[in-house]
């Protein structure tokens, strides 16, 4: 028999007490699956993922996934020129809160 434990992830140390189920398939099924198919590399899935994040509004997640974008090889020129670009597209409220959030993860807060 192993003692091989699987490493705790973000998801178990967020939620998985309170939602164990919903930690363990976000660990096997996307990230272990999903995010790891070859038809798109990483950083392509981290640029679609923060576009539908961007359009839904949804600030809270952008906490992971802005970081997660970058340490997946997207530039945060790229981030700010996807926001810039989507403003067009998804409304000028949430291209604001977008940027507002990646400045507070990534850029220098003003003084």
């Amino acid at each position: 028999m192993s003692n091989d434990k699987k490493p705790i992830t973000a998801a178990q140390k967020g939620f998985g007490d309170f939602a164990p189920k919903l930690a363990e398939l976000t660990d096997d099924v996307l990230f272990g699956d999903v995010w790891e198919r070859p038809q798109l590399s990483k950083r392509d899935r981290s640029l679609a993922t923060c576009a539908a994040l961007i359009a839904t509004g949804k600030t809270e997640q952008m906490g992971f996934h802005f970081p997660r974008a970058i340490e997946n090889g997207v530039t945060q020129e790229e981030l700010v020129e996807l926001i810039t670009h989507l403003a067009f597209y998804v409304g000028w409220p949430n291209a604001m809160s977008a940027i507002t959030r990646a400045k507070e993860l990534l850029g220098k807060a003003s003084p």
